[in-house]
């Protein structure tokens, strides 16, 4: 063995001991440390020919890269949708890597057993079918890639068409959507379905939110089967569509309904903000990320799906060692990864810690603090609202002439350095814009107060220059 490997061996818990330390110090500094830094590019060195073993590594890592981390775990990380991780989620991820198992056999470990338990609990939670099936993934984006296979897969058969096996064809594939997200397009060209096959879909005036009349509209012009992608929580203004009435338009038309509630679906733990996600269970195909409004590591997301047979045609693995896809539920044979982390047990850690209640406490008060934002910015002489806020998005802008996209990023970019908060910019009916996610665990009265504050300062500072 290795000298340095062998030493280490040897030295295990000393290892973990500096790690902790390592660990705690960022810890201790998230509620105070700059959410945001940039980072200039590293040099390129040469790979190391012989090691300095761990301990030395970890010095190394901590003198030199440190203090370049962000603290976007802290309160006052705004951008895209990003949580925290929980203290028991953390605890079960720092486990996961010590157990390093691979969640693909259904019966060779408790990992998989407890990922099935996960999935059930997370059915009850979003008021999903029981009989669905559901799986971990990495993100929001191969969690709609799964449905959009599925939808894929499901439209070639309307036309006699195997996908799976005979591959694409020529038959006609459309996807309909009021405000698909970004990744809905990436997975479609992932899919093979093509990003030039979205058809967006005129929205509710003023909203993000489709508008149910033209989307029939357009779905009686189609005159084929066709994938519809509903929102349970738009990036921009936290808008949701209609799912129960998008779902009596089967009744009319054929089409599969995939519903991207990556951060909107966490809506249904809390009873004042449940009603937004009425009729999920009428999704063929379900997206959910839980490293976003539930809090724990990246990367954990769940797909659920109401046709796990069809999933099954486009993922089974079969070769001669591994179990029969027809008779096996090993997850391998439904979800793109044939290894696979142990995603599941800090989702599972969260709900034994917390519970429902407890998530519920994290989304009402996340969506309160949204709405003390924007009473802020609707108030202030600075700056502009530009969105109702419906759960926990707030966008809005500059007040400016001639604003533009570059305005955004300068001033965001201030922002940053500041070191209070940090935002991420978009643009919102045409506007260049800025939005707050607020989706924290430990963001509280105060960090708005102070978040508020230093958009003010920098506004001042860059008007003065």
């Amino acid at each position: 063995m290795y000298t340095l490997l062998r030493n280490d061996a040897g030295n295990q818990s000393e290892i973990l001991r500096h790690t902790l330390v390592i660990a705690d110090k960022y810890l201790q500094n998230a509620h105070d440390g700059s959410p945001g830094v940039f980072v200039s590019d590293l040099p390129l060195d040469d790979v190391p020919l012989d090691g300095r073993g761990a301990i030395n590594t970890l010095r190394l890592f901590e003198t030199r890269y440190l203090n370049s981390i962000p603290y976007s775990t802290g309160p006052r990380y705004f951008g895209f949708v990003t949580g925290g991780s929980t203290p028991a989620s953390l605890a079960a991820d720092w486990l996961v890597s010590t157990f390093d198992q691979n969640t693909c056999c259904a019966n060779d470990s408790i990992a998989p057993q407890i990922e099935r338990l996960t999935i059930h609990y997370m059915k009850q939670l979003f008021g999903l079918d029981p009989l669905a099936y559901g799986a971990f993934v990495t993100g929001a984006t191969m969690a709609n890639f799964v449905g959009l296979a599925q939808a894929r897969q499901w439209v070639g058969e309307q036309h006699g068409v195997d996908v799976a096996e005979d591959g694409l064809g020529s038959f006609p594939l459309k996807v309909l959507s009021g405000s698909a997200h970004s990744s809905i397009v990436k997975a479609m060209a992932m899919a093979g379905i093509g990003r030039r096959m979205l058809e967006p879909v005129p929205t509710l005036p003023g909203r993000e939110a489709v508008d149910v009349s033209a989307l029939e509209k357009v779905l009686r012009a189609c005159k084929q089967p066709v994938i519809v992608v509903a929102n349970s929580g738009t990036v921009n203004s936290g808008d949701f569509d209609d799912l129960e009435a998008i779902a009596a338009l089967k009744d009319r038309h054929r089409f599969w309904l995939h519903v991207d509630a990556a951060f909107g679906g966490f809506a249904a733990c809390s009873p004042q903000y449940a009603h937004l996600v009425k009729g999920l269970h009428h999704g063929d195909s379900v997206t959910v990320d839980a490293h976003k409004w539930m809090n724990v590591p990246y990367d954990t997301a769940m797909q659920f799906t109401r046709h796990p047979l069809l999933q099954l045609k486009i993922f089974r693995n079969s070769a001669s060692y591994l179990t029969d896809p027809e008779k096996s539920h090993d997850f391998f044979h439904f979800t793109p990864e044939s290894s696979r982390r142990w995603r599941a047990l800090p989702v599972w850690f969260s709900l034994q810690a917390y519970g429902k209640r407890g998530h519920a406490e994290i989304v009402e008060r996340n969506c309160r603090l949204a709405r003390i934002l924007a009473r802020h910015i609707a108030d202030s002489e600075e700056f502009e609202l530009l969105n109702d806020v419906r759960l926990n998005i707030v966008c809005f802008t500059i007040r400016q002439k001639g604003l533009e996209s570059a305005d955004i990023a300068a001033f965001l970019a201030a922002v940053r350095d500041d070191g209070i908060v940090y935002f991420t910019p978009t643009h919102y009916e045409g506007k260049p814009a800025i939005r707050a996610a607020i989706s924290n665990w430990q963001t509280e009265e105060r960090d708005i107060d102070i978040s508020v504050e230093s958009l003010k300062r920098v506004f001042a500072r860059q008007k003065k220059e």
